[in-house]
C-alpha cells in the first residue's frame, strides 16, 4: 500500500477578527504560495477552514497560522489526503463562520457555549452507561451515512433550521445533553444556543466527531463520517469491521453512495444504491422530480 504524501487539515477558531477582508487576503496569499486547495470562511466572529496540501506545505502553513496570536491555541485536526480532495482554493468572507441566522440575536460562542467534553471523557461516559443524550447537529444528509449509536438526529436540512426544530428538543431541557458535529464548529454555536434557550446541562464534543474517531476508531460511531470534500465519507476502520447504516432513499437498501438529484431545480444530496440509478446513471430523489425532469425533456416514462 502506497502512503499518501498529502494531508488534509480541518480547524476553526471563534475569536474576534477586526478586518476579515484583510485576513482573507493574507490567507489566500499563503495558501497560493504553498499550493493548498480547500475552503475557508472568515467572519468577525472567527475562521472556519479545511485545506489539503503536501505534508511539508501543510506543516509550513500550520506554523504560519499559529504565529498569529489570535490562533495560537487552534485545535487542528489532520487526516490523510489524496491530493484530489478539493479542485481549487476558495476563501470567502461571511457574516458567520457557520450560519445560524439569528440576525440581531446572533451571539459569539466566546460569550456563551456548552461545556467542552474531551473524546476521552465521552468514551468513559459511554463505557460506564452514564445517562445523557447525544444530539447530532449536522445536516440530515450527513448523519444518514453515519452517527453515534442511539443519538438523536434532528431533521436539519441546514444548520439554520435549528431554531425550527427546537420544539422537538424541548423534552431534553432538564437532561444532560451533548451536541456533536464533524469538527466542532457547529457544536460550539449549537450548544451555546441551547444554553441561551434554557437547557440546564449542555456539553459539546471537543474537536467534534473527527477527534473522537481518531482516538477510538469507530467505537460507538456507526457507519462513515460525512466530509465536505471529494472523499465524501471517511472511516478509520476496515470496511469488513464497519457497520453500514446508510440506506438508499428510494428503496431503503444498504448503500453509502451519494448523488445529487438530476432535476436541477431540486439538486437534493442523498444516498442512492446503484439499482435505483437510471440507465443514464442519473438519480432522482423522488418520482415527482423524475416525472418533472422527463416532462421538460419530452421523455416518455
Amino acid at each position: 500500500m502506497i502512503e499518501s504524501d498529502h494531508t488534509i487539515i480541518l480547524f476553526y477558531k471563534y475569536t474576534y477578527v477586526e478586518d476579515p477582508i484583510a485576513l482573507m487576503g493574507t490567507q489566500k496569499a499563503i495558501c497560493a504560495k504553498l499550493r493548498l486547495t480547500g475552503r475557508g470562511i472568515i467572519a468577525h466572529e472567527g475562521i472556519n477552514m479545511t485545506f489539503e496540501g503536501t505534508d511539508s506545505n501543510i506543516d509550513l502553513y500550520i506554523r504560519h497560522l499559529l504565529r498569529d496570536s489570535r490562533f495560537t491555541d487552534t485545535h487542528i485536526k489532520k487526516s490523510e489526503g489524496t491530493g484530489k480532495a478539493f479542485s481549487k482554493l476558495s476563501i470567502k468572507v461571511r457574516d458567520e463562520i457557520v450560519t445560524l441566522g439569528l440576525g440581531e440575536q446572533n451571539f459569539s460562542p466566546t460569550e456563551v457555549t456548552g461545556k467542552h467534553l474531551p473524546p476521552e471523557e465521552l468514551h468513559k461516559w459511554l463505557a460506564e452507561g452514564k445517562e445523557f443524550e447525544i444530539v447530532d447537529m449536522r445536516n440530515d444528509y450527513e448523519h444518514a451515512i453515519g452517527h453515534f449509536k442511539d443519538s438523536i438526529l434532528p431533521p436539519l436540512e441546514n444548520f439554520r433550521d435549528l431554531p425550527k426544530v427546537l420544539p422537538t428538543l424541548e423534552p431534553l431541557k432538564e437532561k444532560t445533553v451533548l451536541t456533536v458535529c464533524t469538527g466542532g464548529v457547529r457544536c460550539e454555536k449549537a450548544s451555546g444556543y441551547l444554553v441561551k434557550q434554557g437547557f440546564k446541562d449542555v456539553y459539546q464534543l471537543d474537536g467534534g466527531i473527527v477527534s473522537y474517531m481518531e482516538k477510538y476508531k469507530n467505537d460507538d460511531f456507526q457507519g462513515k463520517l460525512y466530509v465536505f470534500d471529494n472523499r465524501v465519507g471517511m472511516t478509520f476502520t476496515p470496511d469488513e469491521k464497519r457497520t453500514i447504516v446508510g440506506k438508499c432513499l428510494r428503496c431503503a437498501s444498504s448503500s453509502e453512495n451519494y448523488v445529487n438529484c438530476a432535476y436541477i431545480m431540486c439538486h437534493r444530496h442523498f444516498i442512492s444504491c446503484k439499482n435505483c440509478l437510471a440507465s443514464s446513471g442519473e438519480a432522482f430523489c423522488s418520482d415527482k422530480c423524475e416525472q418533472i425532469y422527463a416532462d421538460r425533456l419530452g421523455i416518455s416514462k
